[in-house]
């Protein structure tokens, strides 16, 4: 009977710890916008989560890939979500009996008597905790673990966007160079064409000196495009997880396409591929399970005790050791600590505030970041139309003001000024271009796209249907 009475009395308690304190979590619901301003595409495919395969460069996809593989900031996030998930089980023994073992001989003596003893015994505890406190920790030990997860996609997502970005930015600069470099053989060329003319006594000191400005002007631009280029490769080098070194480059930038089609994706398909909303989500969730925690520890939680071994006294009487246990069991509790375990809740549920209000931030966000996207393109654009007629028209002139000099129709500042132009307009085009390539890559990143791996694609696009 009494130990039907033990057994009602353990169930009982297995039920109340299974209780919990503090709210379920609630995903949470923000007003989104139902389109992008300014949205002109009618297309609503998928984002290609591997979007930088779209520009169909295998140097550029060698560099993702080392990228994925070596970056020091991924490591250190791979590291991290490691640790989260060995959290996740350090976290869950708390619910579960804890055994241990000890043993122990002593010896004493008086007016030559001696006595001794020797004891061995395993010994379990348990604290029972009351209204689901533990359950609530390995909660948020699991979401904070899901927190990790999505952090380390965002870095891979960050990671692989500034690749991409730095590679383009170092060819751009490689054809700007080449434009200096071609201006300046260029008027190297004029220039000793304007000093025979000089010293023959056909033009002025006047023309010959703005001749040789000119060329030095364009010859000033070359090392800074070179440490332009030098300072690109340093960068791209440490994402890729290597030394500074050269990097090996592909096919030249005026040769790749810097118009791509915009992927169109719904608010709701956005919110559930960008890697730091979910993150900002499972941190909303953790903050939320700690609150249950906080409400748990204002009630009284048991603990249970119990060893049995055997013990002898007499250390040279070991064959006949008996046996020996105990058992016990203690109810502990706040009673009145200054209103510590209130603020202690009010404290976590403050920090849920705050996650909260931080999930609906980046939200908020990520919306801006596509629509900042979307109105580069739209706007980087439309200067390119300006752009390439300004630099066709700049390049006509200058040939049409040589000319004229030649037929003594024009001064040779003319020819000067019509040089600067043509090539300021050539150096402006190529800068544009790689805004507007550097705006899509932004958009895709916006829109969550290119953090994943091949095997995560997949894994993705399953639990999609």
């Amino acid at each position: 009977m009494k130990r039907q009475y033990l057994y009602a009395l353990l169930l009982f308690l297995l039920g109340l710890s299974g209780c919990m304190m503090g709210p379920n979590f609630t995903k949470p619901v923000t007003q989104n916008p139902a389109g992008f301003r300014f949205d002109t595409s009618d297309n609503n495919d998928e984002v290609n989560l591997l979007w930088w395969e779209l520009f169909e460069d295998e140097v550029l996809d060698t560099l993702v890939k080392k990228a994925l593989l070596n970056n020091k900031d991924v490591r250190i996030a791979a590291s991290r979500l490691e640790s989260a998930k060995i959290n996740i089980a350090y976290t869950k023994a708390d619910q579960w009996p804890a055994f241990h073992y000890g043993a122990g001989v002593s010896a004493s003596g008086f007016s030559g008597n001696t006595s001794s003893s020797f004891n061995v015994y395993p010994q379990v505890g348990w604290e029972i905790g009351f209204w689901g406190k533990y359950r609530r920790l390995n909660e948020a030990a699991q979401a904070t673990y899901l927190a990790g997860e999505f952090a380390q996609q965002t870095v891979k997502l960050g990671i692989v966007s500034a690749v991409v970005s730095t590679y383009y930015s170092i060819l751009a600069s490689q054809d700007q160079l080449q434009i200096a470099s071609n201006t300046v053989a260029s008027r190297d060329s004029g220039l000793i064409i304007m000093r025979d003319k000089y010293e023959g006594g056909l033009i002025s000191l006047m023309d010959y000196n703005q001749a040789k400005i000119q060329r030095d002007v364009a010859a000033t631009i070359v090392p800074v495009y070179k440490r332009i280029i030098a300072n690109y490769e340093n960068a791209l080098s440490i994402l890729i997880g290597e030394a500074p070194h050269e990097i090996e480059k592909g096919k030249p930038f005026y040769q790749h396409k810097y118009q791509l089609d915009i992927p169109v994706g719904i608010p709701s398909e956005l919110l559930t591929r960008r890697p730091d909303i979910q993150q900002s989500e499972a941190l909303y969730r953790v903050s939320t399970a700690q609150i249950g925690v906080a409400e748990a520890l204002r009630w009284p939680s048991l603990s249970l005790t119990g060893l049995m071994g055997v013990a002898s006294s007499d250390l040279t009487s070991l064959n006949a050791m008996g046996l020996t246990w105990s058992a016990g069991g203690s109810l502990f509790g706040p009673i009145f600590q200054y209103g510590k375990n209130k603020a202690r809740v009010e404290l976590a549920r403050q920090d849920a505030q705050v996650a909260l209000l931080q999930y609906e931030q980046t939200v908020l966000n990520a919306f801006k970041e596509v629509e900042d996207a979307l109105v580069n393109i739209s706007t980087y654009e439309e200067e390119l139309i300006a752009q390439e007629s300004r630099t066709s028209t700049a390049m006509e002139s200058e040939e049409l003001a040589y000319v004229r000099y030649e037929e003594g129709s024009t001064t040779y500042l003319e020819v000067l000024e019509q040089q600067r132009q043509s090539f300021s307009a050539q150096l402006d085009l190529l800068a544009n271009r790689l805004n507007i390539l550097n705006s899509y890559i932004l958009l895709y990143k916006a829109l969550g796209g290119g953090w994943l791996s091949p095997e995560e694609q997949q894994v993705f696009l399953n639990n999609q249907e």
